[in-house]
């Protein structure tokens, strides 16, 4: 625990100065926090993470051992990163052509999910609350709610903020309303957008 700091880094832990590391995040064996990094309050970074310079990690985020994310790379609030879930920054890269200034942004949005070996080509958002599963190819954005998984990833169902998923259709007509058999919330979907119906 460094001295004073507000949050745990295992002694194998490399860190380096100035970066902001919010209060209750833990940083476990052989990560690496690169200069300018920003991490938020009560994240658990598993073995072996990378963090590079410039990234924003929000608050409650969890990434699972082996994960490498890139400059350039945002992730929002109560984002779950599973193990070996792989990030690019670079749509074309090559060792002998130098494209740092290149690089493109990929914005995981609040409360989504990432499976374990999952790959994300840069460029993409993945919307709120949004489900990739293990191994996807995911090669554009993904909508609010949405589950995606195959490769290269398509959509095939929708998930509650929960994680239990829902009974909507995956048809870009009409409009249906259903409730989350778990937890209760309701949601609507128009087309391919998905909201859930907030009690007034």
């Amino acid at each position: 625990m460094k001295e004073g700091s507000g949050y745990f880094a295992h002694d194998s832990a490399l860190i380096d100065e100035p970066c902001s590391v919010g209060k209750g995040t833990k940083i476990w064996h052989f990560c690496h926090i690169m200069t300018g990094a920003v991490i938020g309050e009560h994240c658990s970074l598993g073995q072996n993470v990378f963090v590079g310079s410039g990234c924003v990690i929000g608050n409650n985020v969890k990434i699972q051992n082996n994960v490498s994310v890139y400059e350039r790379v945002i992730l929002e609030d109560d984002v779950f990163c599973g193990p070996s879930s792989v990030f690019t920054n670079v749509e074309n890269p090559r060792s002998h052509v130098p494209r740092k200034n290149e690089y493109q942004p990929t914005l995981v949005r609040r409360g989504a999910t990432i499976g374990a070996n999952a790959t994300l080509i840069c460029g993409a958002t993945l919307g709120r609350y949004s489900f990739v599963g293990a191994g996807a190819v995911v090669t554009r954005d993904v909508p609010d709610y949405a589950m995606v998984y195959g490769n290269p990833a398509r959509l095939r169902g929708w998930m509650c903020s929960c994680g239990v998923k829902l009974g909507l259709g995956i048809a870009n007509d009409g409009d249906e309303t259903t409730s989350c058999a778990a937890c209760r919330r309701s949601y609507r979907k128009k087309g391919l957008t998905v909201s859930e119906v907030v009690p007034t």
